[in-house]
C-alpha cells in the first residue's frame, strides 16, 4: 500500500511531524513502513509560466524562441527544444538562478546566437521519477490546465511537496488498504481528530429504479449489489490534484470517470465499476454464476472462457463484467460516454480469489475483494463517487440506488478484562488507560468496573476474539512501554541431548575416516522406492508411500532407503569427471504397514554411505588402493569400535547387491543393516563404476549405545604374541573362527586379527588357509609361557573340533 502524506493530511493532521518520525511511529504500532520516498525537491525559482509567443529559431529547425510571462514585470525570452511547446500554454519555467537536480544551474545563455533567459522544463528535469509522470508528458514538457496562476510555485500543483510511505501489510490488515483505514490508524497512534469526507448529492427528480432493475441469483456470492445511475457526464481529464494522488498511489490516470472510481477505491477501500449505460442494451443487471464455456472479452481485450465457479455481472443475457476482477470491453467507459451505471457491490472473497487464480487478473480491486471489504462502506462509497461525478464530470445523479441487499452488517462483540490484559502483557495498565485506548481506536464499548464489552466496527474484520483485542491494546499502548524482565527461575545452559551427541560423534568419525556428508531428497521416484531396503526393514513388509501431488515423477514416493539417492548423487558427480567419491548421509526413512495411508508413517533414522574409485591415491609413493569390500567393512568396524558396540558380519545375498560381495550386519543376533558392492547390472543402469554401499539402522545403534567415556591404563606388563593358520572348509566363515578364539581366549587374549587367507596350490580341494594373530596380556602380572601355551592349545583343539579344521604346518 502506497500512502501519500499530502492525501492523508486531509483526514488527520500530521503537519507537525516529519515523514521519518511518522513512519517510525506507524512501524512501532504494528504496520511496517518499508520505504519513504520524496516525490520532488522544493525550488522557489521554478514557477508557472505562460507562453505568450512561440516562433521558430532563425538558425535551428528543432528550437523555438518563446516569450514567457512568469509574473514579473517583463516576459522572459526562452529558447526551447521541446516538440510539444506552443503558444498559449502554461508551463514549468526555471528562472535564471535556479538549480535543478543534478546540480544543473540555470543561467542567461545564448543558443545559436539567440539569448535564452531560463528553461521550460519537463517533469524529468525536475527530478520526478518516471512512475509519477503522466504518459502523455513522458517525452516533452509538462502543460498545466488553464486554471493555474502564472508565477505561482509549482510544488503544490505537481504534488512535488508530497512524500509517499510504502506499507508492508500483513494479510489480516485489509482495513489499511484504504486511505480512510490508514487515517483511522494514524489518528489512533497520534491521538488526533479524524476528518472524514462529508458525502452529499444533489439528486435530480428522476428515479434510478426506473432506469434499471437489479437481480441476484448467486446470493451466496453477492449479498449486496447497488447500481447508481448518472447521466450527462462529460468525459475529460480529472482534476490535477486527483491525478497526482492517484499517481502517488501507483495508479495511472485515464479520465475523470475512471479516475473517480479509482480514487474512491483508494479512499474507502471499496472497489467500484462504471459501465457505459447506453452500451448495456438492457435495463436489467443480473448477477449469476457463469455457464461452463461461456466467454467474455475483458477490458484488456482478451477473450476468456469461464466456468461455473466464476461470478459474472450480466445485462440479463450476456456477461458484462467478471465480478470483482475486471469489467467487460463491451461496456467500457469511453470518450463518447454520456450516461453511466455505477456498481458498488460486495462479492464473496473466495469466489474472487478463484477467478483471479485462474485468470491471473490480479488488480487493486480484486486484492481488496479477496481480503474482504467493509460491508458498512459499500453503499457510502458509491454515494461518494456520485458526489465526485457530479462535481468533476458535471453529472446528474438519479434519485436513490437500485440494490439487492442481504448483507450482514452486524458488528462483533469482544469481552476484555483489565486483569487478564495485564496478566498476558505483564503490564500494569489501569481500566482508565484501556478505556482511553478504545477511545483512540474509535471502538464503542460498555464498561463495568474492569470488564469491557467492545463493539468491533466492521471496518476491522481482523478482530473477532480476545487475543485480537489484546494485540490492539498492546500496540496502541506501545510495545516499547511494555515492561521487560529477566526470567525468575534459574537459567540453565543449553546442551545437546544424548541422541544429538551420539549423532555428532558418528558424523565426526565418518568425516575423519574420509567420507563427505550428503543431503538428498526424502522423496524419490517409484523405481527407487523399493530398492536397497535393509533386511530388517524388508521383514516388516513396508508399503511405499506416494504423495498426492508430487512436484515431479522423480519426487513421488517417500524413501525406504537412503542408498538410491546417494547413488544418484554419485552418478551426477561422475558425469562431471569426479571419480573418487565417498559419501555418507544420516536421515530418516518412512515406514508404513498400510497400503492406503490412514495415519502418519513411522520415521526411522538410517546411516548410509556410498564409495567408489580410489581410496588411497599417493602417486608420489606409488601407493594406490581402490575401494573394495574390506575398505568399507574396515570403516564400519572402526565406527562400531569407536561406539564400543559388538557386531557380526555374515555373508548374504540381497536384491540389487553383488551375490558374492555382500554381508548382513548383526548386533545381539538381530540384523541392523548391510554392506557390499552394488550389483554390476545396477551399476551399469546408473552409469557407475565399481561402487560399494552400506546401510545401518541408526535407531538400533542409538538404543544400544550405553557406554560412557572411560579409559584403560597403559599396560605395565609385556604382551606375548602367537600366530596360527588353520586349514578350513571353504564354507566356514573366518569371522566365526575369530569369534570362537576370542571367546576361548578371554580374558587373556586381548586381540585377534586375520592377517592371511590362502586357497589354491598345495591345499586340498575345497579347503582354505586362514591365519590369525593373537595377542596375550595380563594387566596385573607378567604372563608365563606355560599359561599362554595352555590357552593356545585349548584354542587349537576347540577350533579343530568345532570346524573340522587342522593346523597348517
Amino acid at each position: 500500500m502506497l500512502v501519500s502524506l499530502n492525501w492523508l493530511n486531509k483526514y488527520v493532521d500530521i503537519s507537525n511531524m516529519s515523514p521519518e518520525e511518522l513512519a517510525e511511529r506507524i512501524t512501532k504500532s504494528g504496520i511496517e513502513v518499508d520505504r519513504i520516498e520524496y516525490i520532488g525537491e522544493a525550488n522557489p525559482d521554478v514557477v508557472v509560466g505562460y507562453v505568450e509567443t512561440c516562433e521558430k529559431h532563425p538558425d535551428a529547425d528543432k528550437l523555438n524562441v518563446c516569450q514567457v510571462d512568469v509574473g514579473q514585470d517583463e516576459a522572459l525570452q526562452i529558447v526551447c527544444g521541446a516538440p510539444n511547446v506552443a503558444k498559449g500554454q502554461k508551463v514549468i519555467v526555471a528562472k535564471p538562478g535556479a538549480t535543478l537536480p543534478g546540480d544543473m544551474k540555470i543561467k542567461k545563455v545564448k543558443l545559436r546566437g539567440v539569448e535564452s533567459n531560463g528553461m521550460i522544463c519537463s517533469l524529468q528535469e525536475l527530478g520526478i521519477d518516471e512512475k509519477y509522470i503522466p504518459s502523455e508528458y513522458a517525452d516533452g514538457i509538462y502543460v498545466f490546465p488553464d486554471d493555474v496562476t502564472v508565477g505561482e510555485r509549482i510544488e503544490p500543483l505537481l504534488n512535488m511537496d508530497d512524500v509517499v510511505l510504502e506499507f508492508d501489510l500483513t494479510p489480516n490488515r485489509a482495513d489499511s488498504l484504504s486511505m480512510l483505514g490508514v487515517a483511522y490508524e494514524v489518528a489512533a497512534i497520534l491521538d488526533q481528530p479524524l476528518h472524514l469526507p462529508e458525502v452529499s448529492i444533489n439528486e435530480i427528480d428522476e428515479e434510478a429504479d426506473q432506469q434499471v432493475k437489479v437481480n441476484v441469483e448467486a446470493t451466496d456470492l453477492c449479498p449486496y449489489y447497488g447500481a447508481f445511475i448518472v447521466k450527462n457526464v462529460e468525459i475529460k481529464p480529472s482534476p490535477l490534484w486527483m491525478q497526482h494522488y492517484l499517481i502517488a498511489a501507483g495508479i495511472r490516470p485515464i479520465n475523470n470517470v475512471v479516475d473517480i472510481t479509482n480514487y474512491v477505491l483508494l479512499e474507502y477501500g471499496q472497489p467500484l465499476h462504471a459501465f457505459d449505460y447506453d452500451r448495456l442494451n438492457s435495463k436489467e443487471i443480473l448477477v449469476r454464476r457463469a455457464n461452463d464455456a461461456e466467454k467474455i472479452v475483458t477490458l484488456d481485450d482478451v477473450e476468456r472462457q469461464l466456468t461455473n465457479d466464476d461470478l459474472v455481472i450480466t445485462n440479463g443475457e450476456k456477461p458484462i463484467a467478471l465480478a470483482g476482477v475486471m469489467g467487460g470491453a463491451n461496456t467500457e467507459v469511453h470518450d463518447g460516454t454520456t450516461n453511466i451505471l455505477l456498481e458498488a457491490a460486495f462479492f464473496d472473497p473466495g469466489s474472487v480469489r478463484k477467478t483471479v487464480k485462474k485468470t491471473g487478473l490480479r488488480s487493486e480491486a480484486s486484492t481488496r475483494f479477496e481480503k474482504g471489504v467493509d460491508p458498512n462502506r459499500v453503499r457510502e462509497a458509491g454515494q461518494r463517487a456520485c458526489q465526485l461525478l457530479e462535481k468533476y464530470a458535471n453529472g446528474k445523479v438519479f434519485r436513490g440506488v437500485v440494490e439487492y441487499d442481504r448483507l450482514d452488517r452486524s458488528e462483533k462483540t469482544v469481552m476484555i478484562h483489565t486483569d487478564e490484559i495485564n496478566k498476558r502483557l505483564g503490564s500494569e495498565m489501569t481500566s482508565e488507560e484501556i478505556a482511553d485506548i478504545l477511545r483512540k481506536l474509535r471502538f464503542e464499548y460498555k464498561q463495568e468496573e474492569k470488564q469491557f464489552t467492545v463493539q468491533v466496527p466492521t471496518r476491522r474484520g481482523d478482530i473477532s476474539i480476545f487475543e485480537d483485542m489484546l494485540e490492539e491494546v498492546a500496540r496502541i499502548y506501545g510495545y516499547d512501554n511494555l515492561p521487560f524482565t529477566l526470567p525468575k527461575h534459574f537459567s540453565q545452559v543449553g546442551t545437546l541431548t544424548k541422541r544429538q551427541q551420539l549423532m555428532r560423534k558418528m558424523k565426526t568419525y565418518l568425516q575423519s575416516a574420509g567420507l563427505m556428508e550428503a543431503r538428498t531428497y526424502s522423496l524419490t521416484k517409484e523405481v527407487y522406492a523399493s530398492r536397497f531396503i535393509s533386511p530388517e526393514i524388508q521383514a516388516r513388509n513396508p508399503y511405499p508411500i506416494s504423495v498426492q501431488k508430487p512436484m515431479t515423477e522423480d519426487h513421488q514416493y517417500l524413501r525406504l532407503s537412503l542408498v538410491p539417492e546417494l547413488l544418484k548423487s554419485m552418478a551426477y558427480n561422475k558425469a562431471r569427471n569426479e571419480y573418487n567419491l565417498a559419501f555418507y548421509e544420516m536421515g530418516n526413512i518412512f515406514i508404513s504397514d498400510e497400503e492406503k495411508i490412514t495415519k502418519q508413517p513411522n520415521e526411522e533414522m538410517r546411516i548410509s554411505g556410498a564409495l567408489t574409485g580410489e581410496w588411497v591415491d599417493h602417486k608420489w609413493q606409488g601407493a594406490n588402493q581402490s575401494v573394495d569390500f574390506f575398505v568399507v567393512k574396515g570403516i564400519l568396524e572402526g565406527l562400531f569400535h569407536y561406539l564400543q558396540l559388538p557386531v557380526e558380519y555374515k555373508a548374504s545375498e540381497l536384491p540389487q547387491m553383488h551375490p558374492g560381495r555382500c554381508a548382513t550386519i548383526y548386533m545381539n543376533n538381530e540384523p541392523i543393516g548391510f554392506l557390499g558392492q552394488v550389483h554390476p547390472l545396477v551399476q551399469i543402469e546408473m552409469d557407475l563404476k565399481e561402487t560399494y554401499v552400506f546401510d545401518l539402522n541408526g535407531e538400533a545403534i542409538l538404543d544400544a549405545h550405553t557406554h560412557h567415556a572411560t579409559y584403560d591404563p597403559i599396560p605395565k606388563y609385556p604382551s606375548i604374541e602367537r600366530d596360527i593358520a588353520f586349514i578350513l572348509d571353504q564354507d566356514v566363515l573366518a569371522g566365526d573362527v575369530k569369534s570362537l578364539i576370542e571367546k576361548l581366549g578371554s580374558p587373556l587374549v586381548k586381540e585377534v586379527q586375520i592377517f592371511d587367507v590362502y586357497s589354491g596350490e598345495h591345499l586340498p580341494e575345497g579347503k582354505k588357509s586362514v591365519a590369525y594373530h593373537l595377542v596375550y596380556q595380563d594387566p596385573n602380572k607378567t604372563l608365563k609361557d606355560d599359561e599362554v601355551e595352555e590357552s593356545f592349545k585349548q584354542i587349537i583343539d576347540q577350533v579343530n573340533k568345532t570346524f573340522n579344521a587342522y593346523v597348517r604346518s
